[in-house]
């Protein structure tokens, strides 16, 4: 009998692991003509595309619960708490989503290029629960052409992906939540505004020196030093990094408060990126979010008219988290070797999106508007 695999090291937890992958489980088969059961965006079922057969997905009773950031760690380099699936690598981007055995040939979602590639297993932590899609791809694509047809001064090519069939994926996006409690002791200083009257000269409209005053502003510091506290809920942090952080922050907020227990159904017919950012650099990425509010803490705490932040030593107690998966619809575009893509929230519909600007129709506009100028000019010159 084989033996089992090491135990991984902290450090390589969400490296390949050589041993065979077992078959994927999201691969449901429709009970009337066989063909495969895709979720149904909205609904809580898998659907036929076919036949139309629908079965039901039972709500599952598992509780969300947050879980022990140290002690998940130890069970993490145990193995004890990862699960192994099938990957697809894009080698022009990076990223790395769930595929079938059987797909040696696709396009990648994130960038558009094609991969060529034997899918390989990864044991990573599993995801607990996901926010199933809600937003259906008609309405997504709706949303995109919309969006694309209002640009202006985009490329044509642009244009005429809209129109291609394959151009919106449905994609589950990796996040960790933490929950921390936090101590903060600083130093710093308080300014308190106070004005004073001063004397100063100017030129009149005669062309002669005067005289006149007024008050000025000052502020006058004084050293202090405290301690805050802060209770931080579901600070969301991207494990992922083939999106754009900007677009994808900017699709917030999500209704992590209609989260469901993770089930492979959710899955059917979408792809799931595996992470990127592991858990100690999530964790690391959620104190630079959580220092934004902290220091805004202390500056309430400090008061006065302005504040000033000399230093900051922050403790954190009761570390949780969340491993989820989050639904968005993708479109990758390639212009002039530069990746593009349009994202849409799959919750709420909230759209975002890169684009590429026509040079030459910038250029022939500017040129328009110039000979209209100049024949506008010539006209009122004219006897």
């Amino acid at each position: 009998m084989a033996s089992s695999p090491p135990p991984m090291p902290p450090d390589q937890e969400n490296r390949n692991n050589e041993q065979p992958a077992r078959k994927a489980s999201s691969d449901f088969k429709c009970q009337q003509c066989g063909a495969k059961l895709t979720f149904k965006p909205g609904s809580q079922a898998l659907v036929c595309q076919y036949c139309n057969f629908k079965n039901v997905i039972k709500a599952s009773e598992e509780p969300i619960e947050e879980l022990d950031y140290h002690e998940y760690l130890k069970k993490a380099e145990a193995g004890d708490v990862t699960e192994e699936k099938l990957y697809i690598k894009c080698n022009t981007c990076g990223a790395e989503s769930t595929s079938e055995a059987n797909v040696t040939s696709q396009e990648c979602a994130f960038c558009g290029s094609e991969i060529v590639s034997t899918a390989h297993s990864k044991k990573l932590i599993k995801p607990r629960s996901l926010l199933p899609f809600k937003v259906t791809r008609n309405t997504a694509r709706e949303s995109y052409k919309t969006w694309l047809h209002s640009l202006w001064f985009a490329p044509n090519a642009l244009k005429k992906k809209a129109r291609l069939e394959a151009s919106l994926n449905g994609i589950f996006v990796p996040y960790w939540t933490f929950d921390s409690i936090t101590t903060s002791d600083y130093t710093g200083e308080r300014g308190q505004y106070y004005y004073v009257t001063v004397t100063k000269t100017r030129t009149n409209a005669e062309g002669e020196q005067e005289t006149y005053t007024e008050r000025e502003r000052r502020t006058r510091w004084y050293s202090t030093e405290g301690r805050v506290f802060n209770d931080f809920n579901d600070v969301l942090v991207l494990a992922s990094r083939t999106l754009p952080r900007k677009y994808t922050e900017a699709l917030e907020p999500w209704d992590l408060k209609n989260l469901a227990p993770y089930q492979d159904k959710y899955l059917s017919g979408f792809k799931a990126e595996s992470y990127q950012v592991n858990l100690k650099k999530g964790f690391k990425l959620a104190k630079d979010i959580m220092d934004d509010e902290i220091r805004e803490t202390i500056r309430r705490d400090i008061g006065g008219d302005e504040q000033r932040i000399h230093s900051v030593n922050t403790h954190y107690k009761n570390i949780s988290f969340k491993h989820i998966l989050l639904p968005v619809w993708l479109s990758a575009y390639r212009y002039h070797e530069k990746v593009y893509r349009f994202l849409v929230n799959a919750r709420t519909g909230e759209v975002q999106g890169e684009r590429p600007y026509s040079w030459v129709k910038i250029t022939l506009a500017i040129l328009a508007v110039i000979v209209v100028g100049a024949g506008i000019y010539y006209w009122h010159q004219s006897p």
